[in-house]
C-alpha cells in the first residue's frame, strides 16, 4: 500500500479537528504530502426585506454579499492556518479553499490533488437528523474513487 498524498477535509468543528489530528498522524507515519481542504458553502441571503413568517421588516445588518463572502473566506483561511500550525510540523501541506457543496468540493480537491486517501470526520448523526441534514461523510464515501477514512469522534 502506497499512501503518498492524503487529503483531509476540515471545518470548524471538534469532529473535523479530531479527524485532522488523525490524518496528520497518518501522514507522518507514511511521510505523505497533506492536502487540507475547507469548503465555504454559500450563505443564502433573503431577497425581500420582509420576514416571510411575521411580515415584519428585516433589520439591515449593514453587511453586503461581498463583505459576507470576504468574512467567510477569512474564517476559512483561519481554520486552515490554525490546523496547519497545530498539526503539520515538518510535513508538506497544500491547502484548498473551495466554494460550493462540501462533499462535491472534497471530491473535486481529491482529484485535483491526486490524493491516495481522503480523511474526514463525522458528526455521527443518526435517524431523522441524518435524513434532514444529510451526511457529507456518507456522500464522500459513496462517490469517491479512492479510499475514504471516516474518523468518528467518540465522546467519553
Amino acid at each position: 500500500m502506497h499512501i503518498n498524498k492524503i487529503l483531509i477535509g476540515i471545518d470548524d468543528s471538534k469532529y473535523a479537528e479530531y479527524a485532522a489530528s488523525y490524518g496528520f498522524d497518518l501522514a507522518k507515519t507514511f511521510n505523505a504530502h497533506v492536502g487540507l481542504v475547507n469548503i465555504v458553502e454559500p450563505m443564502v441571503t433573503p431577497v425581500t426585506s420582509n420576514d416571510t413568517i411575521t411580515g415584519l421588516p428585516f433589520q439591515d445588518s449593514g453587511v453586503n454579499e461581498v463583505e459576507l463572502l470576504n468574512m467567510q473566506e477569512d474564517m476559512s483561511d483561519n481554520i486552515v492556518n490554525r490546523t496547519i500550525k497545530k498539526y503539520a510540523g515538518d510535513l508538506q501541506v497544500t491547502h484548498f479553499n473551495e466554494y460550493g457543496s462540501t462533499a462535491d468540493g472534497i471530491l473535486h480537491c481529491s482529484k485535483e490533488f491526486k490524493a491516495d486517501l481522503i480523511v474526514i470526520g463525522t458528526h455521527g448523526r443518526t435517524g431523522i437528523d441524518r435524513l434532514l441534514m444529510g451526511s457529507v461523510a456518507e456522500s464522500v464515501v459513496r462517490n469517491s474513487h479512492i479510499p475514504v477514512l471516516v474518523v468518528p469522534l467518540t465522546e467519553k
